[in-house]
């Protein structure tokens, strides 16, 4: 898995998409929520669920329902004013969807582990893709282990959080050109 900052940082940039009149803290909030919620599942180790076990580590959590599920969650707790089932309301579900099917996606470009199980709880079948540039970062917090974390954040901060970066300063750049063209 990439480390959990950078799913954050993920779920920060896809609020940034947002104009500046609309975000709001609670998009920032539940986009955080979903791009990080999935590797909670760690505690699965500590309660003796095997890694491959549905319930285990990228398993359920990091599947596309689980992204789905936690999408409708969000809306309802952060956005429960909005009128349910409006043209509003689905573009968040679908917003934090997407936001939240990214962990399983980022993590399938990881190059360790069993994969990812994108469509438990129906099919336990763990996938990567076929090209996973990404170092796994490692669980434990032993010095050992802490050691590589910081390698892979340095690994991340460099392909993920700087072209990242780069997008999102070009489409805001490419919105400020737009809106004195207008």
């Amino acid at each position: 898995m990439p480390t959990t900052i950078t799913h954050a940082v993920i779920g920060a940039a896809w609020a940034k998409l947002f104009p500046k009149q609309t975000a709001s803290w609670r998009i920032y909030l539940g986009s955080i929520i979903c791009s990080v919620l999935a590797d909670a599942d760690v505690i699965a180790f500590s309660l003796g669920i095997p890694y491959g076990h549905v319930l285990g580590h990228r398993g359920l959590s990091h599947s596309i329902f689980f992204a789905l599920i936690l999408s409708f969650v969000v809306v309802f707790c952060l956005f429960s004013k909005l009128k349910l089932f409006s043209g509003t309301w689905w573009a968040f579900v679908c917003f934090f969807f997407i936001v939240g099917a990214s962990h399983g996606i980022l993590d399938a470009l990881t190059n360790g582990g069993l994969g990812i199980a994108f469509f438990a709880p129906f099919d336990n079948t763990r996938y990567f893709f076929p090209w996973t540039p990404l170092p796994v970062s490692s669980i434990g917090l032993s010095v050992m282990a802490i050691r590589w974390k910081l390698r892979v954040l340095l690994y991340e901060i460099i392909h993920i959080w700087l072209p990242i970066s780069m997008i999102l300063m070009t489409v805001h750049i490419a919105g400020c050109a737009f809106k004195r063209k207008t």
